[in-house]
């Protein structure tokens, strides 16, 4: 599985400060249960990335419309 691949997976994403002072991204769902922590300097880069994916991915979409998105199909 990659980046581009579809899945009907479903999980819920936490995010918040731990009372130790890291950062923790919490991904919960059937099967899964995974605490990641990281610190202030790395959770601020993960930031940057997703930052940086979000503006590519947007500039992806550019003219194609509100709401759409690639791969995407009304039934």
């Amino acid at each position: 599985m990659g980046i581009n691949t579809e899945t009907d997976i479903t999980a819920n994403l936490q995010i918040g400060p731990t009372s130790l002072g890291m950062v923790r991204i919490y991904v919960a769902g059937d099967g899964i249960d995974l605490p990641m922590d990281f610190d202030p300097e790395e959770a601020e880069e993960i930031a940057d990335e997703i930052r940086a994916a979000a503006a590519q991915a947007r500039a992806q979409n550019a003219g194609k419309g509100p709401g759409k998105t690639p791969g995407k199909k009304k039934r």
